[in-house]
């Protein structure tokens, strides 16, 4: 699937796997395992922007990935985003939906909204919010509406 499909189609939230269709390299090549992973992995999908204007210059669409976080004790140090413009050559794959009944917690509400947490129901989404601290947190319930979109012309989306 494409980036253009996935930035029109898949719900936020979701976790996306995306690939450049070469095989793995044996674990003994580090190097070459490096840069393969480094176009082979996966993550959450906790944005979504349109084409914009700053100035002069025009962006293209994109979406954003949050592929892991790195810390210690329990505090994150280190937080994984990858964003892809709509024109990459790599391929997306939707391997799993947000559930029908999950809550996104959003850093702040607009079109620069950003899915910080995606929690199992408005109460776990509530308490996490209580010990994470986003005094302009959104909390949007996932609908039917946010999944349905299992089809693309014709095809299965996942």
């Amino acid at each position: 699937m494409s980036a253009s499909l996935i930035h029109d189609l898949a719900p936020i939230g979701s976790i996306i796997a995306w690939s450049d269709g070469t095989p793995r390299p044996p674990e003994r090549h580090r190097q070459k395992l490096a840069a393969w992973e480094n176009r082979n992995s996966q993550g959450r999908l906790i944005r979504k922007r349109p084409k914009r204007d700053i100035g002069n210059i025009g962006l293209s669409a994109d979406f954003t990935l949050h592929e892991g976080d790195f810390g210690a004790n329990g505090v994150i140090t280190i937080r994984i985003h990858r964003t892809f413009s709509l024109d990459s050559d790599l391929n997306f794959k939707v391997i799993e939906r947000p559930a029908i009944g999950a809550v996104h917690v959003f850093d702040r509400a607009g079109d620069n909204a950003e899915l910080v947490h995606l929690a199992a129901d408005r109460p776990a989404a509530e308490e996490w919010l209580a010990r994470h601290g986003y005094p302009n947190a959104v909390l949007e319930e996932v609908t039917a509406d946010d999944v349905a979109a299992d089809h693309i012309e014709g095809r299965a989306a996942a």
